[in-house]
């Protein structure tokens, strides 16, 4: 039977960071704090475990070299976010991508808008320079955790309700369907990797500078009509894009 001197020995083999860090990790498992959610401030955990500030840095380490934490330089240290899988193919629906990979999808809507195009989006959607477009700007969540920020342009002309069906339904697919567009493909998207403004990195929880994966496409309807340009800001650190075999063909 071990004596009240050994116990303690025993006890003090485990470092206190390395008990913080336990703690934290298994607060983590258990779903305390979710995939993307910012953890309490170095202060505010060192009150809580009544350490000093480097003895939580050193926990903070620990957790972000096993994976489970990431700090962002001036926001503070979020829980890691595992890449969700997102094919693109001739049908790519947000939702149907997000929930094959296991997670709850969900979008924040940040800009409705009719407005006069500009050149790009004119070309892209064969209409007239300077013609109306609808201008959707938003962001796509999996399990809370913003992944995309994403910005939509549909013509005006030929969808006026567009923007109040949207309002309702919170679906790009649903909204198109109470516009008469029963279904839409994927004409084209071109993807490039470029740094993180500013803004992105807000709403994206990044830092400026950070990678990220953007797509510029048009999809058209069964007659061939563009009916939305769209450009996505996909985080690089949590999706993986894949070609689906029909965008191949």
């Amino acid at each position: 039977m071990q004596n009240a001197r050994e116990v303690f020995v025993t006890m003090a083999r485990t470092s206190i960071w390395a008990s913080i860090a336990a703690t934290l990790t298994q607060e983590i498992e258990t779903g305390h704090y979710k995939a993307g959610d910012k953890l309490p401030t170095e202060a505010a955990l060192a009150q809580r475990f009544g350490v000093n500030r480097h003895t939580v840095r050193h926990a903070l380490a620990a957790l972000a070299e096993a994976g489970a934490v990431h700090a962002r330089r001036g926001l503070g240290v979020f829980v890691a976010v595992q890449p969700a899988a997102y094919a693109l193919g001739r049908r790519v629906r947000f939702h149907q991508n997000i929930l094959a990979s296991g997670r709850t999808p969900s979008r924040q809507i940040l800009r409705l808008e009719t407005r006069a195009s500009d050149g790009a989006e004119a070309e892209a959607l064969a209409i007239p320079p300077r013609a109306a477009v609808h201008v959707v700007d938003g962001l796509s969540l999996a399990d809370g955790a913003p992944i995309a920020l994403f910005r939509s342009v549909f013509p005006a002309e030929t969808l006026p309700a567009f923007l109040e069906a949207l309002q309702q339904t919170q679906s790009v697919t649903a909204s198109l369907v109470m516009s008469g567009i029963a279904d839409y493909t994927r004409h084209s998207t071109k993807i490039s990797a470029i740094a993180a403004d500013a803004l992105t990195a807000l709403h994206l929880r990044l830092r400026e500078g950070d990678p990220v994966l953007r797509t510029v496409a048009v999809n058209i309807d069964p007659m061939g009509r563009p009916v939305e340009y769209g450009t996505t800001w996909f985080a690089g650190d949590r999706v993986t894009v894949t070609l689906a075999g029909d965008a191949l063909s």
